[in-house]
């Protein structure tokens, strides 16, 4: 017997479970499930994942939905779980969801970051767009349906798993490596950062739906020269070596690629708004397009941005060493000329009594899939269905998820945590930001498009 059918939970187990009338419907439940997940603190690394994915288990395990937790090491843990579906013949669904937030300062927010608050008419925490609230939404949608019989076509195997904050390293990544028969035989998989809305003028909407993202390589750069004294000339200095190198990869400007998602993005764009979008050559029109235009410039060359600096001990002692680390994202098959050109700046920057070594920290994949199918068609429709008005685009993310890791099994990713906001909202500064936060409506409309989404695809 397979993982999969280990997990595999009857439909019987769900169609004779009576309705009771005090049952709440998901758009109900979704926001006492998210303000509750927020409270379980998953700052990656300090606060291992364990207790939230017992949570999950539990509230699965509550509406008849077997599930097991693995760990990757003591406490670094994922829940997995599968729904039947009613065609054997059709190939799983997978829908994956990080349990870990990047930690939060509570002197820093207007209300704790770890208290789940409602106020407003939004939940706040951290973790409440990135990405518990897709958690909350998922699970909100499959408890109500095993508590009503509802039974999708196909299986859905669900993840809520570790680590993806720092990687995946000790969650997607090594759930895949020790334990693919949980997932293999999936064809496709949707989570987060995709299917929410942007207005671009009076009532018209676009859905960005992620199905590309960029490769990873944080850097770390050694410069090494001669020590000595501070009050001496000194020409073989690693620190003004390695600031000479910093400042240069920072500053250097990697030539626009478009690659497909981009192009049919710009396109799309160009057409509803009926702006003078040149796909070939975008970067005239950037400055016409508003908030979209910082996200839109960063899907259109590789990036290198020095982050962390570290040298010295003393203010008069030259020491011989410098480190550095740089966060470099490169488009879909353009890694190898990002990375020639760090170390042609590398070379450049170092003297003949100095030099300048790198080593990666980490290092994953660029992903891209190709916005057609009738699982693109099954997003639009749900879509339309709760916003008639509604219009789907590709993009490409700048960013990274855990995609990178569940396609090495060959999966097609998309980013569909459905999402109607409003447009005042900077949604893209909330990702890791100070007073995180969903609305309300956003949650319950995700909750109605995914029911749907997962009823059709």
């Amino acid at each position: 017997m397979t993982p999969a059918d280990q997990l595999r939970t009857s439909p019987a187990a769900t169609a004779d479970r009576s309705i009771r009338p005090d049952v709440p419907a998901a758009t109900d439940e979704v926001v006492q499930l998210l303000s509750d997940l927020i409270r379980i603190n998953t700052s990656n690394p300090t606060h291992p994942e364990r207790p939230a994915a017992e949570w999950v288990a539990a509230r699965l395990d509550e509406v008849g939905i077997d599930s097991v937790i693995l760990e990757s090491e003591p406490g670094r843990a994922s829940t997995i779980a599968r729904i039947s579906g009613s065609n054997p013949e059709r190939k799983p669904l997978l829908i994956h969801g990080h349990l870990d937030v990047v930690p939060a300062e509570k002197s820093e927010w207007s209300l704790d970051p770890f208290a789940g608050e409602v106020k407003d008419d939004h939940v706040w925490g951290r973790g409440a767009v990135d990405m518990k609230d897709m958690d909350a939404m998922t699970l909100a949608v499959i408890r109500n349906w095993a508590r009503t019989g509802v039974q999708p076509e196909r299986d859905i195997v669900l993840a809520f798993v570790s680590d993806e904050e720092a990687g995946g390293a000790k969650g997607a990544h090594w759930l895949v490596d020790h334990h693919p028969d949980h997932f293999a035989d999936c064809t496709e998989a949707i989570s987060e950062v995709g299917g929410f809305s942007v207005t671009v003028g009076g009532d018209l909407r676009l859905y960005l739906i992620q199905t590309a993202e960029k490769g990873m390589g944080w850097l770390k750069l050694r410069a090494e020269g001669r020590p000595g004294h501070g009050s001496m000339v000194h020409d073989d200095n690693a620190v003004t070596a390695l600031a000479r190198a910093v400042t240069r990869i920072g500053e250097h400007e990697f030539p626009i690629h478009v690659t497909p998602t981009v192009r049919e993005f710009l396109t799309t764009i160009a057409d509803v708004t009926g702006l003078p979008i040149d796909p070939d050559n975008p970067g005239p029109a950037l400055p016409r397009l508003g908030g979209m235009a910082r996200m839109i410039g960063a899907a259109l060359r590789n990036t290198a941005n020095p982050t962390m600096l570290t040298a010295g001990y003393k203010a008069n002692v030259i020491p011989s060493s410098a480190e550095a680390t740089i966060d470099a994202r490169f488009l879909p098959g353009y890694e190898q000329e990002l990375f020639d050109t760090i170390d042609e700046i590398i070379a450049s920057a170092a003297t003949p009594g100095t030099a300048i070594s790198r080593e990666f920290l980490t290092r994953d994949i660029a992903v891209e899939t190709d916005f057609d199918g009738p699982i693109v068609d099954a997003m639009a429709a749900a879509l339309r269905a709760e916003d008639p008005s509604a219009i789907t685009v590709p993009y490409l993310m700048s960013g990274g998820t855990d995609a990178k890791s569940f396609s090495q099994l060959g999966i097609r990713n998309f980013g569909f945590s459905p999402l109607l906001l409003p447009p005042e909202l900077d949604f893209s500064s909330l990702f890791h930001g100070i007073d995180e936060r969903v609305p309300v409506s956003a949650l319950q409309f995700g909750v109605r498009v995914l029911d749907r989404f997962l009823r059709a695809c």
